[in-house]
């Protein structure tokens, strides 16, 4: 595509560029727990163990199906694009829609992780 169609190199990597931003949240999510992870004596017990394990698997099961319906809708999206420009607010729509399932993921995982 970038040999016959040049314009449109970098409007194809937007859906890599949001599958990236999923990466970012489980990042978050690790680096907030990491620092509510203390010793048993300091009063870390089995229930604060696991809503952080919780946590954990919501950021990452919803990062899973975030980033699976990213790499669909990326690809049909791209090459949809190539054949008509006018496809690419849609894409661009239904990419944001498959962004926010990890984005709530993470909020998720914040308010399990932080309570």
């Amino acid at each position: 595509m970038g040999v016959m169609r040049p314009e449109l190199i970098m409007k194809s990597v937007i859906p890599v560029i949001m599958a990236g931003i999923i990466g970012i949240y489980g990042l978050v999510v690790a680096m907030v727990l990491k620092g509510k992870v203390t010793a048993s004596s300091d009063g870390y017990n089995l229930n604060k163990g696991f809503a952080h394990l919780a946590a954990g698997l919501t950021c990452g099961l919803c990062g899973l199906g975030a980033g699976y319906a990213i790499g669909i809708v990326g690809d049909a999206g791209v090459r949809g694009t190539a054949q008509q420009p006018r496809l690419f607010v849609g894409m661009i729509l239904i990419l944001i829609f498959s962004e926010v399932l990890g984005l709530y993921g993470m909020i998720v995982a914040l308010i399990l992780g932080t309570s």
